[in-house]
């Protein structure tokens, strides 16, 4: 019997939650004997090859090229779940959204603490175009689930994807706050 398949993607952030999931040490053998990892900066697959079972995404959609990956994770995940604080909220990308692209790109490129005033801002047509506001997961495709931290733990995405994989809602060990 075929295994489920697992895909993971990483967005705007800052490769924590991916981190974190190389953190639940040694079940990362149980991971192997439980999924077949798919596309995945784990494995360095690129491209879907059919319809995976879980899909999990870290970071927010900051340029084009996000919300491409992220429109095809949809496509070819049956759940898609946002992990971490960059997938669920925007996170510490969405910090920039309280500026315009033109300003955050001056800053860095000309203007910076490290600038010497001969700076270009790049304009390269390879550079996926940034979005004007940093976008979470939610506001671009239908996401199923979210495991929730900046990171989560290895052991909140663990029990996450166990939890999916037997059919059930993944649990957080945190508490929504409610509006105030």
């Amino acid at each position: 019997m075929a295994k489920p398949r697992l895909a993971t993607c990483s967005l705007a952030g800052c490769f924590g939650c991916h981190t974190s999931l190389l953190d639940i040490d040694e079940q990362i053998l149980e991971l192997v004997d439980l999924v077949d990892l798919d596309v995945s900066p784990l494995d360095d697959k690129k491209a879907f090859d059919r319809v995976v079972d879980v899909g999990l995404v870290e970071g927010a959609c900051g340029n084009e090229d996000n919300v491409r990956v992220l429109h095809a994770f949809r496509t070819q995940c049956t759940v898609l779940v946002s992990v971490g604080a960059c997938a669920v909220n925007g996170g510490i990308p969405a910090m920039r959204n309280e500026f315009s692209v033109r300003e955050c790109l001056e800053t860095g490129y000309l203007k910076g603490p490290t600038q010497d005033g001969g700076g270009v801002i790049p304009a390269d047509e390879e550079l996926p175009r940034l979005l004007d506001r940093v976008q979470p997961c939610h506001e671009v495709v239908k996401i199923d689930y979210e495991i929730l931290g900046c990171p989560p733990s290895g052991d909140a995405i663990w029990n996450g994807v166990k939890a999916l994989l037997a059919g059930k809602e993944p649990g957080s060990p945190y508490r929504r706050l409610a509006p105030g």
